[in-house]
C-alpha cells in the first residue's frame, strides 16, 4: 500500500511541475506571436486532473494559433484567486476566458468580463443560469454518480449497505452536489432535496466528510468515518486522490476486504488503483477532450460569432464519461481497466 501511495503522490507533484512550466512557455510563446489572448483559470494545481485539462488546452491552443495563459487558485475552493485571475485577464485584453469555476463567488467578475466583450466559457463545473457564462463544456457529473451508484447496488447485492460519502467541501459546489445526489440516486436512496447535500434519511447512510478532494482529507475524512461507525461497508468519493487517502485509512484499520471504495475521474493513477483493487469502480470524464472542445469553440465564436450549443436535454455540453471496474455487473455498462488505461483522460 505504502509503494501505491507513493506512486501516486510522485505522479501529482510531476503533473504540478509540468502544470508550472507549461504556464509559462504559453505566455512567452503568446506575447511574441501576437495571437489571441485566452485566459484558463483552474482551481488548483495540486490535481492531476487539472494538470490533464491544462496539457490538452496547451495542445489545442497551439494547433489553433491560441496565446494560452493559466492561472490556478489554491484549492478547490479558492474563489478569490480566481477572482482575481479573472480580473487580470479583463485588464491584459482576454478575448476569452475557461475557468473551472470554485463557486458562485466568482459569478460577479465573469458578468464584468461578459459585459467587457469577453467569451467566458465554464469547463468541468457548471454555474446556474444568468451567472455569467456564455456555454459549458463538463462531464455529465450527476450521470458520472449514478453509474456507480447503480454498479455499487448491483455489487452489494444483498448485502445491507453502510454508506458514508466523502465529499468536496460545506459549500455545495454543483459539482460536489451532483455526483453525491446521482450516487445515491443511482444506488436507490430517496433524495430529500436534489439540489442539496445531506438532507437525506435513508438509514443506510453511516455519515460524511468533507475533504477538499484531496489524499490527505480524504485519509483524515475516513479516519473521522471509522472512528464514528466501523461497520462502514461503501464508500464514495468525489474524486480519486480522495479515495486513495480514504483506502490508506481503511487499510490502517484492517478493514480493506471490508470496505469498497468507488470514485469519479478516471486518471491514469486512478484506474491503476481500480485495476490494483483500491478502487472498486470509477467513472471516467475525458479533461483533455474538454479543454480541446471548449478551445474550439472559442476559436468558432473568434471567426465568426458563433456560440457553442448545449448537448440535448442539458443545459451544458457534454463531454463524456464511462464508467471503469474489472467486476463487471450486469445491467451495467462499464469498461475495464485495459480499456481504462489506453483512454485515461483522453
Amino acid at each position: 500500500m505504502r509503494s501505491r501511495t507513493r506512486a501516486i503522490v510522485a505522479a501529482a507533484v510531476l503533473g504540478t511541475t509540468a502544470l508550472v512550466g507549461l504556464s509559462g512557455c504559453a505566455a512567452t510563446a503568446g506575447a511574441e506571436s501576437g495571437e489571441p489572448l485566452v485566459g484558463l483559470v483552474i482551481k488548483t494545481q495540486d490535481n492531476p486532473f487539472y494538470v490533464k485539462m491544462t496539457e490538452g488546452a496547451k495542445s489545442e491552443a497551439e494547433s489553433l494559433g491560441l496565446n494560452l495563459q493559466i492561472a490556478s487558485g489554491d484549492g478547490q475552493s479558492d474563489v478569490d484567486s480566481q477572482i482575481t485571475s479573472v480580473e487580470n485577464f479583463v485588464a491584459q485584453g482576454a478575448k476569452a476566458i475557461l475557468i473551472t469555476p470554485a463557486g458562485d463567488g466568482v459569478v460577479p467578475a465573469l458578468k464584468k468580463a461578459q459585459q467587457a466583450g469577453i467569451l467566458v466559457l465554464a469547463l468541468d463545473s457548471p454555474l446556474g443560469e444568468g451567472s455569467g457564462v456564455d456555454g459549458t463544456f463538463a462531464t455529465d457529473n450527476k450521470q458520472a454518480g449514478v453509474l456507480i451508484g447503480e454498479w455499487a447496488k448491483a455489487y452489494l447485492g444483498d448485502t445491507e449497505a453502510r454508506i458514508a460519502t466523502l465529499d468536496l467541501s460545506t459549500d455545495q459546489i454543483p459539482v460536489d452536489v451532483a455526483r453525491n445526489q446521482g450516487f445515491l440516486e443511482g444506488f436507490g436512496i430517496d433524495l430529500a432535496d436534489p439540489s442539496k447535500m445531506w438532507d437525506e434519511t435513508d438509514p443506510r447512510l453511516a455519515g460524511y466528510e468533507v475533504t477538499d478532494a484531496n489524499e490527505a482529507g480524504g485519509r483524515a475524512g475516513m479516519e473521522k468515518l471509522l472512528q464514528k461507525d466501523p461497520t462502514i461497508n461503501l464508500v464514495y468519493t468525489i474524486n480519486e486522490p480522495t479515495a486513495a487517502g480514504a483506502y490508506q485509512a481503511i487499510a490502517a484499520a484492517g478493514l480493506q476486504d471490508q470496505v469498497t471504495i468507488v470514485s469519479v475521474d478516471g486518471g491514469c493513477p486512478g484506474v491503476s488503483n481500480v485495476q490494483d483493487g483500491i478502487i472498486a469502480a470509477t467513472s471516467m470524464q475525458f479533461p483533455l477532450d474538454m479543454a480541446a472542445q471548449a478551445l474550439q469553440a472559442v476559436d468558432a465564436w473568434l471567426a465568426d460569432g458563433t456560440k457553442p450549443e448545449n448537448s440535448p436535454g442539458l443545459d451544458f455540453t457534454n463531454t463524456g464519461v464511462t464508467l471503469i471496474t474489472d467486476q463487471p455487473q450486469d445491467g451495467v455498462e462499464s469498461e475495464d481497466t485495459t480499456f481504462g488505461l489506453e483512454k485515461c483522460w483522453g
